[in-house]
């Protein structure tokens, strides 16, 4: 069959707009857990340095099944991980993982995901005050870690620690800044009260008050890390992501099985692509203050894919051992290795 140019031209604008479509469509957050016999993507043995918190296996934990699992989106592919890609294509560049426990998580997995794709790359691990440093040094990429659970500041005062939503320290922020990809996280520690909770009072504009609504006071310190953002950062310099809400399991209920009390037991995912108990309302929230952003930030949207995920807890397997229950961090290698590999995809693929 002969086609004229005219024909030709015709199908090709057809099939960029059709490509244009398709790749529009893709949404990688959205999607459902299929078994795949070539994960995980490392084991303990390939990252020896994995914390004892997060290291189910060697905690003793006796199934391998939720090891298994590769996150499918419902309308597209993921493109496998390349270690050796990303570090050669990050020649140079930092890394920052800012939040809680759940960022160093996230942080930990990627130091795992690279150095078994790596293993004989030397690399050098540091902490220095809150920040923790992985470098791959034949690469000069760092992958950094900083401690900071709500993003604005905690002051000793006379008064005591004061919580300023408004406020957010400089020399947190000159780091911030130097960085060529940024990933900020907070939620787990709003919530907190009684001895763990790490402030006296709350200082929202000039009122010092001693409590007031967790969720108000997350959505305002967003919004001020919003503010920041819209300042401080040259999205030509520094790429900005928001990790989104990582979620527990400690209520069967939500995942339609009311006998179960929390994670512990859990060896499968929650079928399907939607989870029954519905989203946490911190999400509507949170999205709310990115929305006020006007600088580009990437959320990583992770609060579904991951409430399918009831079986990838630490459960008994954690920090705590058999005395303690961890339905809020992830066992690694596990979940937050698909955060990880659709930051990847974002990131890498494009360019």
């Amino acid at each position: 069959m002969v086609f004229g140019s005219g024909t030709i031209i015709l199908l090709l604008l057809l099939f960029s707009v059709f490509g244009y479509c398709k790749a529009a469509e893709c949404n990688f957050f959205a999607g459902s857990w299929v078994v795949d016999e070539t994960y995980p993507l490392y084991t303990a043995a390939s990252c020896p340095f994995v914390e004892h918190e997060f290291s189910c296996v060697k905690n003793g934990r006796p199934d391998l099944g939720y090891t298994k699992y590769r996150w499918q989106p419902l309308h597209c592919d993921l493109s496998r991980f390349d270690g050796k890609l990303f570090l050669e294509k990050l020649r140079g560049k930092s890394i920052l993982f800012v939040g809680d426990s759940l960022s160093r998580n996230q942080w930990q997995s990627l130091t795992c995901m690279l150095h078994s794709a790596v293993p004989d790359a030397p690399y050098t691990v540091t902490r220095v005050g809150d920040v923790s440093t992985f470098t791959f040094t034949e690469y000069e990429v760092k992958v950094m870690l900083e401690r900071n659970v709500y993003l604005v500041d905690v002051v000793k005062e006379d008064i005591g620690r004061v919580l300023k939503l408004d406020s957010i320290n400089g020399e947190s922020a000159k780091l911030w800044e130097s960085v060529d990809f940024l990933i900020f996280n907070t939620w787990h520690w709003w919530n907190r009260r009684g001895p763990s909770q790490p402030w006296d009072y709350i200082e929202i504009g000039k009122e010092v008050l001693k409590d007031m609504d967790r969720m108000i006071a997350f959505e305002k310190a967003v919004t001020t890390w919003g503010r920041w953002v819209d300042l401080n950062i040259d999205p030509k310099r520094s790429k900005v992501f928001f990790q989104g809400i990582s979620p527990s399991h400690y209520n069967g209920t939500l995942w339609r099985e009311p006998r179960a009390k929390s994670c512990a037991g859990q060896t499968e995912p929650v079928a399907g692509s939607v989870y029954p108990g519905g989203l946490p309302p911190a999400v509507d929230v949170m999205k709310a203050a990115l929305s006020k952003v006007k600088k580009p930030v990437q959320l990583l949207d992770v609060t579904e894919l991951s409430l399918l995920r009831k079986d990838g807890h630490p459960s008994n397997y954690g920090l705590g051992g058999r005395v303690g229950l961890d339905c809020s961090h992830w066992c690694l290698a596990g979940v937050p290795d698909t955060w990880n590999l659709i930051f990847y995809n974002l990131i890498i693929l494009p360019s």
